[in-house]
């Protein structure tokens, strides 16, 4: 597990190397050859030691293959020179993944995409629990992807008892994508801080017929409202007429006077009207 190393400060160990360096050149002065060798290895040995941490780094410390801490302060430190580092950086990163190609839960070939935004969180497990943590995150997040694609139908039009679907599930299916993905990049240390659909559609080979079954779809819905409502304007017109008495009619006159009222209120294009100037018969 990750273990947080506080070095000493660097500008301690610039003092002392600023010490060595002018015992090393008095005592090369002087003609003290030896002292003054061994002055300049210790000089060079320890400025190996020196650690600059930038904000939102780290550096992972470890000695002749043994896990020493992880230095998450920002500044200038000194370190056991013999200790290895390696840097990881703690910034939020994104990844705008391709669309790629699925199978949605009722087998349809669709296009999908995601965008992610994570950071690493634990630098031991980023360092030592996977091999490269950033290709680890890339490759885990089209797995998401892909396992996110066959839970759920592109729509409800073929599987009319989906309450979510990909298309309409907004913050659900996003969240479960992000719950898939914590649950796959926590090996590595990485916290997932958001990630959502960012493209979503029909694959090529099926898109143009997929429209027009959803087109098919707007109009029956359309047609339905508007015979809904054509049908409660003539039955209100019928009933206006009677309630006042403006005009008796019979059954067949009835008959006569829905089917024109149904075909004006429902025709795709404008009637053109007939004004009767003779008798009503």
């Amino acid at each position: 597990m990750e273990r947080k190393s506080s070095p000493i400060s660097g500008y301690v160990m610039v003092f002392i190397e600023l010490v060595l360096l002018a015992v090393t050149i008095f005592s090369a002065m002087r003609g003290m050859v030896l002292p003054a060798v061994i002055m300049a290895v210790v000089f060079i040995f320890l400025a190996i030691g020196f650690l600059i941490v930038n904000p939102n780094e780290s550096s992972v410390l470890v000695l002749f293959g043994a896990y020493r801490g992880s230095v998450k302060d920002n500044g200038f430190f000194w370190v056991n020179p013999f200790l290895s580092r390696k840097k990881i950086s703690l910034r939020a990163r994104n990844i705008d993944s391709d669309p790629i190609k699925v199978n949605d839960r009722i087998g349809n070939p669709i296009m999908i995409g995601a965008v992610l935004v994570w950071r690493v969180q634990e630098t031991f497990r980023a360092a030592f629990q996977v091999d490269d943590y950033e290709h680890f995150v890339n490759i885990q997040t089209e797995a998401a992807v892909r396992k996110l694609a066959g839970m759920y139908p592109y729509d409800n039009f073929e599987d009319t008892e989906a309450e979510v679907t990909l298309r309409s599930g907004g913050e659900e299916v996003n969240e479960q994508l992000e719950k898939e993905l914590s649950e796959r990049l926590e090996i590595a240390g990485v916290e997932v801080m958001e990630a959502r659909i960012n493209y979503l559609a029909y694959a090529q080979e099926i898109a143009q017929a997929m429209l027009k079954r959803q087109q098919a779809s707007a109009i029956v819905a359309a047609r339905f409202k508007i015979v809904e409502g054509a049908v409660s304007m003539v039955e209100m017109a019928l009933e206006e007429l009677s309630k006042k008495d403006i005009v008796q009619l019979d059954e067949e006159k009835k008959a006569s006077m829905v089917s024109n009222l149904m075909v004006v209120l429902c025709g795709d294009k404008e009637t053109t009207p007939i004004v009767n100037t003779g008798t009503l018969y």
